[in-house]
């Protein structure tokens, strides 16, 4: 029997197709069944936690809002051109295009928050959940959404000694922040690719400018 093979184009596109859906259906069930800050615990050291944010992956603001959105797009429609251009390139191995799909399809999934969240949900507060398409329309405008993040994982919990400097007997907690599946995506992208894959980044010159053309 013939062994099915995948191109990397094809894989790239399913990963990216699974990751987006993934990600987009528990931020829609999160949104609309979880007031802002509620928990869902699961075990000791995993909850469901939500929270929404207008910056980059685990809460970190850089920038303005309208600049961080555009940012993401230019970003998420590089890394596809990337893909669509060496997909038959066998200079680049299979793990490599499952890296780049995996930040790519966490790009995207945190752009559709920033674009069309504001439009489509009215406010998520302490008090109430959010509606999908409400009557009154969304809580702000195209690009302005906030991103919703819900995975936390406090893996250690406890209070530092008191003779620590600086943070003697504050709690602490590891790990801390809250996100969300476009965001572990990226991340685990980002350093698979760096630890097994960086050398593509250093391809020649005149190989470069063979690639992009």
């Amino acid at each position: 029997m013939r062994k099915l093979q995948i191109s990397n184009g094809l894989l790239s596109a399913i990963i990216i197709f699974l990751v987006i859906i993934a990600d987009q259906i528990l931020k829609i069930w999160v949104k609309t069944n979880f007031t802002l800050g509620e928990t869902l615990p699961f075990t000791s050291w995993f909850e469901l936690h939500f929270i929404e944010n207008p910056g980059m992956a685990f809460g970190i603001e850089l920038g303005s809002k309208m600049f961080l959105t555009i940012f993401r797009i230019v970003a998420s429609g590089f890394l596809i051109y990337l893909l669509w251009k060496l997909r038959n390139d066998k200079r680049y191995s299979t793990g490599f295009f499952v890296c780049v799909s995996l930040i790519t399809a966490g790009a995207i999934g945190n752009v559709i928050d920033c674009m069309f969240y504001g439009l489509i949900f009215n406010e998520s507060t302490f008090f109430t959940t959010a509606t999908m398409f409400p009557e009154a329309g969304g809580y702000g405008t195209f690009l302005h959404g906030y991103v919703v993040d819900m995975l936390h994982f406090p893996l250690i919990e406890g209070t530092w000694p008191e003779w620590m400097p600086f943070w003697g007997g504050e709690s602490f907690e590891f790990f801390r922040p809250v996100f969300n599946i476009a965001d572990a995506a990226i991340s685990v992208g980002m350093i698979v690719f760096v630890l097994f894959y960086s050398k593509y980044l250093s391809t020649p010159k005149e190989e470069e400018t063979t690639m992009l053309k």
